[in-house]
């Protein structure tokens, strides 16, 4: 088995510089950098785990805490991103199960055990004590979607409030007036500042604020069903619907469908995410894109900079939001909207 000695000499470097490059430190020029791999590649050197961390003190292994079902397909796309940030970073990643409900658990305890240089957060609110506790123990974090912060923390969302207020411009530009809106989870940090997107499209195309066209949901397949079949009871029911989810948004077309009514001749819908299905369903959904995927990718890469360096200040990091029209809204049948 090859050594860190037989690489060192193969490659015409020191000892010490393959080391740095095993460690990804910066100080190595890209010329020799390669020149060390080609020799690793070369050689099937494999460096020793335990001797690394002894050398480092770092475990060189994250943890992924997610909050919600894997059967979510923005999840997918979250550790897809994720993935791709870790291919050559050095590090592995460990998903982490938290009984966050049980109060004698302690989440901290849980981190410390494995040893783990830093975790992503994703599905779990700020206020819960689990959190609090990871913010104040100084474990390097990065929040998904939760406003949380700290001296070691912080978080990466999308622009969601600037999002639905696009959506709902969109669909004023269409000629609709009667615009309701399923929201996410009340409360939740994601669902309240896309709730308060909504209210600002409405204000910004001077449409009153009707609470009867607000309906509360989970994000979830079946809230949209049950939140659009409320919102067809209705003596004036809406002509769009913006949903707070993609998910929810395949729900609400169920339900239009199954009273008899098409999407978009009789009402438009359009979702938030642009997750993977979302081109694929019949009628193609018209949604607001988060960049999923790289805000996987910049989670990892931020997480790793803060691991590296105690003074790298915890960043706060906005992702755009942009709106994709398909085929899910179209100008608006009803003449008086």
């Amino acid at each position: 088995m090859a050594s860190i000695h037989d690489v060192a000499k193969e490659a015409g470097v020191s000892v010490a510089t393959v080391s740095k490059v095993i460690n990804h430190y910066p100080d190595v020029s890209d010329k020799t950098r390669k020149k060390v791999k080609n020799a690793i590649e070369l050689l099937r050197y494999r460096p020793n785990v335990i001797a690394r961390g002894l050398v480092t003190g770092r475990s060189w292994t994250v943890g992924v805490l997610i909050n919600i079902p894997f059967t979510n397909p923005y999840v997918a796309m979250l550790l897809e991103g994720i993935k791709t940030a870790l291919e050559d970073s050095g590090y592995d990643l460990m998903r982490l199960s938290a009984r966050l409900n049980d109060p004698a658990y302690s989440f901290i305890d849980h981190c410390h055990s494995r040893n783990l240089d830093g975790v992503v957060v994703f599905g779990v609110e700020k206020d819960h004590r689990s959190i609090q506790e990871l913010i104040e123990s100084g474990i390097p974090t990065m929040f998904v979607d939760t406003d949380a912060t700290g001296l070691r923390a912080g978080n990466i969302t999308t622009d969601n409030r600037n999002g639905v207020h696009m959506a709902v411009r969109h669909l004023f530009e269409l000629g609709h007036r009667r615009i309701a809106y399923l929201a996410g989870t009340p409360g939740h940090n994601v669902g309240e500042s896309r709730r308060a997107g909504y209210r600002d499209g409405l204000e910004a195309s001077s449409i009153p604020y009707c609470e009867d066209y607000v309906v509360n949901g989970d994000f979830s397949y079946d809230s949209g069903i049950q939140g659009m079949t409320k919102l067809l009871q209705l003596e004036r029911r809406p002509t769009a619907v913006v949903c707070s989810s993609d998910m929810s948004a395949f729900g609400v077309i169920h339900s239009i469908e199954a009273h008899g009514l098409t999407v978009p001749g009789d009402i438009s819908v359009v979702g938030f995410d642009n997750i993977y299905e979302a081109e694929l369903f019949k009628p193609a959904l018209t949604t607001i894109n988060q960049n999923i995927h790289a805000i996987g990718v910049k989670s990892i890469q931020e997480l790793i900079s803060m691991i590296k360096s105690s003074d790298y200040p915890p960043p706060v990091v906005t992702e755009p939001s942009s709106l994709i029209v398909r085929e899910s809204t179209a100008t608006c049948a009803d003449s008086v909207g």
